[in-house]
């Protein structure tokens, strides 16, 4: 499939590279960095202060349908920190997973990785499902935030819950345009709880499959608006794996 819908997610943005192929077994484990200009997660600008580009490192596991990854997420002015673990299964076209979102920078005011108290913690709980045809270049993604840091302005769980369809088109070999269109069902993270239903994600993004001499190296430039907060973005993504 996150990647083919984003290697599911699959450490949120990095493209798989296609290695030469060998006559020696391929390992289960794989690493990856993804570099962005400017963090973007399904329309919303994760860093709206200070702003600066991020890194992702990313260490994942597949084995028989099975994935299971942690990733980083670091700005390089210092400003923003991120790590995220997730367990995911694939059966033909279909995917369910639970991520674990953490992000000291914005919940808490000192690291507390441990503490899962319900009003202090941290982490954001999701649960996900995705759609992806094998035969049809499409997508369809169904998220909620189950349990964690996700809580309305009076303190309840807010269950913010977030779908995407979207599709690509391959040309020419080496070049990929795709859109996806996101929209909150509730009041949720996605719309600073304050609405229903809307949307909240449109990108037009192009990649181009840079060929190398040992590997292929994706490089995207999209076009990302946000008409909840009527906000534009332009961002470039660099992805490394091997």
């Amino acid at each position: 499939m996150r990647k083919l819908i984003y290697t599911i997610m699959l450490c949120l943005g990095f493209v798989s590279l296609q290695a030469q192929e060998t006559s020696k077994r391929e390992s289960n484990f794989h690493v990856g960095v993804d570099l962005q200009t400017k963090y973007i997660w399904r329309g919303m600008e994760m860093m709206t202060e200070d702003a600066a580009p991020v890194i992702f490192p990313c260490l994942n596991y597949s084995n028989k349908g099975f994935y299971a990854y942690a990733m980083g997420g670091y700005a390089i002015n210092g400003k923003y920190s991120e790590v995220d673990l997730g367990l995911n299964y694939t059966y033909k076209w279909l995917t369910i997973g639970i991520n674990d979102y953490y992000y000291p920078t914005l919940d808490t005011p000192e690291d507390q990785y441990f503490n899962f108290k319900s009003r202090e913690t941290g982490h954001w709980l999701e649960a996900v499902l995705t759609i992806a045809p094998e035969t049809v270049p499409i997508h369809f993604v169904l998220s909620n935030y189950f349990a964690g840091a996700d809580k309305k302005v009076d303190g309840k769980q807010a269950y913010s819950t977030y779908a995407e369809l979207g599709g690509h088109y391959e040309f020419l070999n080496d070049h990929r345009l795709g859109l996806n269109t996101g929209v909150a069902f509730n009041k949720s993270c996605y719309n600073g709880y304050a609405h229903s239903f809307g949307v909240c994600n449109i990108e037009l993004k192009y990649t181009y499959r840079l060929a190398m001499k040992n590997f292929t190296l994706p490089l995207s430039v999209a076009y990302i608006v946000n008409p909840v907060y009527e906000k534009s973005h332009v961002n470039f993504i660099a992805s490394f794996a091997f």
